[in-house]
């Protein structure tokens, strides 16, 4: 009787054991990819960011790409063009843009363009008040952002570095690029200027125009309400994506809190490419986690830079981050000023800011977290054919570079926090 009993208990146990290797609960650890872009998806909601589905986004990785996209579409505007950007660069790229504009002006067209003060002074080629003047007499609503005052240097940060353009509250345009021949002719003494932008249409492109809405307001009082500004958006394809807006003083943690939840989340790889790679103690913190996980961590800088002195200080960061485990890359050609990070070939992240205390504790910035394998698969097979033309930051490689190079890398690293 005991043995029966016995053998109808290990038949139990048999069955049970045979039947939770079966159950949905076993599933997610059959493909763990799958789990780290729910986990990042539910902590942007936790942090109140607002997750769309229903998009559909077109990457331009070239500004070719992006230029010939953006003026087609600029052409099609019926109601209104909404354009904020760091920096216009007063050279031919910008005078087609201008011309465009003011078509489309004569034509009865809102065109509402807003500039940083600083991002203009900074560049080789900026707007002189008369060429503002100029603009604004083609009916088109120019405006300056935070203009230099002396003492300007108090005017410094923070600064609007997004790049924003709405056309009739249907498309969006956003990502790395500002306006300048550059990003197709390159840069003498540095070569071609690589970066990255995207095309969006569906509900977030609400998100994106509200974050300019707000802005327009803030610097010329004109409050652009109803639904001519905010028409509404129909799902146009099937990618879930959330906007991550950057205010000072209103969201300052906000683009950190996606840089580092990202890290957190990962479980396989993260591939981040970033031309001033400069990063906060909490980020660097962020990767050292991940690395120690047993994440394949991968970071990809320039070898050269449009910045003096920044080569300088994010290779010195890079051979930090190199100690640390992260598998680190110099680009060899030109310069990389793209801006994105991706997750166990899952879900990324395209934006304007970049990894350095400017970005992450000043600006006004804009960055998009996009839970989409195709898309993303497109940063990784763009990372991994890039790493041909790089070269790792090793031992060897360290060697070679010059004791002046690293002494003013580990000098300017001191300056980090406010760089």
């Amino acid at each position: 009787m005991l043995i029966r009993e016995i053998y109808k208990f290990s038949l139990l146990c048999l069955t049970f054991l045979l039947w939770t290797q079966h159950t949905p609960a076993q599933q997610p650890n059959e493909n763990p990819l799958m789990r780290s872009d729910l986990m990042e998806m539910q902590t942007l909601k936790n942090l109140g960011f607002n997750v769309t589905d229903g998009n559909m986004v077109y990457l331009l990785k070239t500004g070719h790409d992006k230029f010939e996209d953006l003026f087609k579409y600029i052409a099609k505007a019926e109601n209104f063009i909404h354009m904020e950007y760091f920096n216009y660069r007063n050279d031919s790229i910008n005078s087609i843009l201008i011309h465009l504009l003011h078509q489309k002006a004569q034509e009865g067209i809102e065109v509402r363009v807003m500039y940083d003060a600083f991002g203009n002074s900074s560049n080789n080629q900026p707007f002189s008040r008369a060429k503002h003047d100029s603009i604004c007499a083609l009916g088109i609503q120019l405006e300056k952002f935070d203009p230099l005052n002396f003492p300007w240097l108090t005017h410094i940060y923070p600064r609007d570095h997004r790049k924003i353009v709405v056309i009739d509250g249907q498309v969006a345009y956003t990502g790395g690029m500002n306006v300048a021949d550059y990003y197709i002719e390159g840069l003498k003494g540095i070569g071609p200027w690589r970066d990255m932008h995207m095309h969006i249409e569906g509900p977030a492109v609400i998100d994106i125009h509200k974050i300019f809405i707000k802005m327009w307001a803030k610097q010329t009082g004109q409050l652009l309400t109803g639904i001519r500004y905010l028409p509404p958006c129909e799902k146009k394809g099937n990618i879930r994506m959330a906007v991550i807006d950057r205010e000072p003083n209103v969201t300052n943690r906000s683009i950190r809190q996606l840089y580092i939840s990202m890290l957190d989340n990962a479980q396989k790889n993260v591939k981040i490419v970033s031309p001033y790679f400069m990063p906060t103690a909490s980020l660097r913190k962020a990767i050292k986690n991940a690395v120690k996980r047993g994440v394949d961590v991968q970071i990809m800088l320039s070898e050269k830079s449009d910045v003096p002195m920044t080569p300088h200080v994010v290779h010195f960061w890079g051979r930090q981050m190199a100690k640390a485990g992260v598998k680190v890359y110099l680009y060899q050609t030109g310069f990389h000023h793209t801006k994105i990070m991706t997750v166990d070939d899952s879900f990324c992240t395209i934006g304007s800011s970049n990894l350095d205390a400017r970005s992450l504790r000043y600006d006004y910035e804009i960055n998009t977290a996009v839970f989409n394998k195709d898309i993303t698969m497109q940063l990784v097979n763009m990372f991994e054919e890039d790493k041909k033309e790089s070269v790792l930051l090793d031992d060897a490689k360290w060697q070679k570079i010059s004791a002046w190079h690293k002494f003013v890398g580990w000098f300017g690293h001191i300056l980090t926090p406010v760089m």
